[in-house]
């Protein structure tokens, strides 16, 4: 069983920025790559970036440019740091880890709420 606890979510002006941190703990040894999703009042929940452990990314396209996905492998520990923030991006954010078995992401966080606004 793996556990997965989110934070650095907030208010922040647009054009601001926010890091988000997700420390997993538990079966660790079973996570082979994590990502972050989101999910806006109303719609779907979507991807929003993933990382493997050898460090190949995969971004939606509506961020590229703007958040970058990092981890630390030993401690299972995956950030986003989310720049040049926009209203759009406002969503509740859940960190997820992708169980090397299956290959599906099985893991959920709680999320952390990100509120994009003057």
């Amino acid at each position: 069983q793996v556990q997965l606890v989110e934070s650095g979510g907030g208010l922040v002006q647009p054009g601001g920025s926010l890091r988000l941190s997700c420390a997993a703990s538990g079966s660790i040894l079973s996570i082979d790559a994590m990502g972050w999703y989101r999910q806006a009042q109303g719609k779907q929940r979507e991807l929003v970036a993933a990382i493997t452990s050898g460090g190949s990314t995969n971004y939606a396209d509506s961020v590229k440019g703007r958040f970058t996905i990092s981890r630390d492998n030993a401690k299972k520990t995956v950030y986003l740091q989310m720049n040049s923030l926009r209203p759009e991006d406002t969503a509740v954010y859940f960190c997820s880890a992708r169980n090397e078995l299956s290959g599906e992401y099985d893991y959920w966080g709680q999320g952390t709420q990100v509120t994009v606004s003057s």
